[in-house]
């Protein structure tokens, strides 16, 4: 799984930062045909009423480019915690501004960049320009779409939210100088106000009848507690000041003193502030029932977000039935791979025994983070043998934060910024350790780190050339159908050696199929919490606490899930393809550095480019034969 730093603080539609976009503001664009300038002026920043003024004064490749230069500056001054997770400097000192009237007015002013478009004429650009201007329209057409729902009464839930999010995004902070430390003071500042701002969206969403399933919020209320200590020193959110900078030795004593001061008299009552509303006010009173389809306009939501989160217009039944086919078909490979490791058992009996024999576990958390960078160093040097291209972004392996290890997945992967010199991360879940078997541990490595997460978003942050969206665009369905695909890779990589770990892979597989059955069955088909567990018992090897744990998260992420075995299939489907097209002159490490060459793009992109490249290459070919025939 991706962690991501969005303006929602979600795992989202996978361009990350994307701006909403009111549904009024658009049909008003769609409906200026052509644009008129001097209306567009009337109404635009001034910023921008200067690219839409400078239209036949200039090229179109400029104005476009030049809009998003001006674009991105907006987005990341808008959400500072974006800035923070791409190395855009210059906004560290702050948060998102969470109020209403801001929401509102984003809303309101967000359809702008859409009139800017608009002025540029998409036949004057070039190729790779006019994937860049579609590719805009794209996401802001679908975001356009999602004002319909008020996403913003969900900003809080068991897996993301102001209790969890501003740890990550504080330990995430430069901390080398004053000038950092300053920063770090101002975010500890306004955390109270942000906390606050908080309270107010979950009031409404409450009065609304939305909210998240009632039964997670208990996990929240621990998040929540976790961050409220008796001594300031003992909070995630000052790790910071523990280890300081030399160069600050003269400052240290008075920016601990600072910052433990403004934690107990601001930070600490804001918390409790946030705890006694859950407890007292929210989660009594929040939705018992579970799935989209029980929320008002639910089943439209849904079918958003599903809309989204695959980049297809794929509808949710459909998508159940891929599931259960792909479900019926990992379960035949899992049960021979039951009689090669010589279990005579039954099915499920084989899967109780995975789950609770000794021997797949480790015993200390440094003895599971210890097994995992074994595995990500032994899969380092086969990459070579599969890509043309590799990033130069080095990435570790770290323990999930405790105050969050308890609600979160297996493990995560957050990446880091080649701009600013930070390195990757592939956090791994230590809580629970009987719950983490070794043999899932290989494809896990695969998914997160190396050829998967880790490999793909730091080849698209380092390219040239591109827009800053496209560097750091994210479509779940492209970057989580790329994590599982490289799952896949493990066996040409010279993984899944012994049965175990090879049932490993499946299972991971196979998960990912029970995810397209259980989201859609409760979000869509009327499914309980307990029959989706129960349909996840029957199929995968996964402990229970992970099963339980995966079903919440697909309850307060509707649709995300999906997109990870619907963006595999097609990855698979086109190398299929071209393999079958190119025959003997089909090259794994040309279709590999093919599907990652344009960063994360929607299925259908990604379906054009790899066409392309069989023709150019089936071109190729036949040139080479017509210029030397054989005899």
């Amino acid at each position: 799984m991706l962690r991501v730093w969005s303006k929602y603080h979600r795992p989202h539609g996978r361009t990350l930062i994307r701006l909403t976009l009111a549904a009024t503001a658009f049909v008003w664009f769609m409906a200026i045909s052509p644009l008129k300038a001097e209306e567009s002026l009337l109404v635009l920043p001034k910023e921008l009423q200067r690219i839409v003024s400078s239209k036949g004064k200039t090229t179109d490749s400029k104005r476009l480019n030049d809009f998003f230069d001006v674009d991105w500056k907006r987005r990341m001054q808008a959400h500072p915690e974006a800035a923070t997770y791409y190395g855009y400097p210059g906004q560290n000192g702050r948060w998102s501004d969470f109020s209403e009237a801001n929401i509102a007015r984003e809303k309101r002013e967000a359809g702008f960049p859409l009139l800017v478009l608009k002025s540029i004429d998409r036949a004057k650009l070039t190729p790779a320009e006019q994937v860049s201007y579609d590719l805009y329209v794209y996401d802001t057409e679908r975001s356009v779409e999602e004002t319909k729902f008020p996403t913003e009464y969900l900003f809080l839930n068991q897996m993301g939210g102001v209790q969890i999010d501003t740890s990550g995004m504080l330990s995430m902070m430069p901390a080398n100088n004053a000038k950092d430390y300053n920063d770090i003071m101002g975010r500890l500042r306004g955390l109270p106000s942000l906390i606050d701002q908080y309270i107010v969206l979950l009031g409404k969403g409450l009065a609304a009848g939305i909210t998240p399933p009632q039964h997670v919020l208990a996990d929240v209320q621990l998040q929540i507690q976790n961050q409220i200590v008796e001594n300031p020193q003992d909070s995630p959110l000052l790790r910071k000041f523990e280890d300081m900078p030399e160069s600050l030795t003269p400052q240290k004593e008075a920016l601990r003193t600072e910052a433990k001061k403004i934690y107990a008299d601001s930070i600490k009552p804001a918390f409790q502030r946030l705890l006694n509303f859950i407890v007292t006010d929210y989660s009594p009173k929040a939705v018992t029932r579970t799935g989209f389809s029980t929320l008002p306009r639910g089943k439209e939501w849904y079918r958003l977000k599903v809309k989204l989160h695959t980049t297809t217009d794929l509808p949710p039944e459909e998508i159940h039935q891929i599931g259960l086919a792909e479900v019926k078909r990992i379960r035949a490979q899992m049960e021979l791979v039951q009689q090669q490791a010589g279990f005579t058992g039954t099915f499920p009996e084989f899967l109780q025994f995975l789950r609770t024999d000794d021997q797949f576990f480790f015993k200390t958390p440094n003895e599971l983070l210890m097994g995992y960078r074994d595995i990500c160093k032994r899969a380092d040097p086969e990459l070579a043998r599969l890509f043309g291209t590799l990033p130069r972004l080095p990435y570790g392996v770290q323990q999930v934060p405790s105050y969050s290890e308890k609600s979160q997945t297996t493990a995560y992967y957050e990446p880091g910024s080649p701009d600013v010199g930070r390195p990757g991360f592939f956090f791994a879940n230590t809580y629970d350790l009987h719950s983490r078997p070794k043999w899932e541990m290989e494809a896990l490595s695969l998914h997160e780190a190396v050829p998967g997460h880790h490999l793909q978003i730091a080849l698209a942050q380092e390219m040239q050339g591109l827009p800053q969206f496209r560097r750091f665009g994210e479509y779940t369905a492209f970057v989580e159908g790329w994590g599982l695909y490289s799952e896949s890779l493990g066996a040409e990589m010279g993984f899944y050696k012994d049965p175990y770990a090879r049932f490993g892979q499946l299972t991971y597989e196979m998960w990912r199929s029970i995810r397209l059955v259980v989201d859609t069955g409760m979000h869509y088909l009327g499914w309980s919490r307990k029959q989706a567990i129960d349909y996840f018992v029957q199929n995968a090897g996964k402990s229970e606490h992970d099963i339980a744990v995966e079903v919440d998260r697909y309850l307060v992420w509707p649709g995300q899930a999906l997109a990870y075995k619907i963006g595999e299939l097609k990855i698979k489907q086109l190398r299929a393809e071209a393999q079958t097209q190119l025959g003997e002159h089909f090259e794994l490490r040309k279709f590999h550095d093919t599907v990652l060459s344009q960063g994360a793009v929607p299925l259908s992109v990604l379906e054009t480019q790899v066409l392309n490249m069989i023709a150019l290459e089936k071109s190729h070919s036949a040139a080479a034969t017509k210029a030397n025939p054989k005899p």
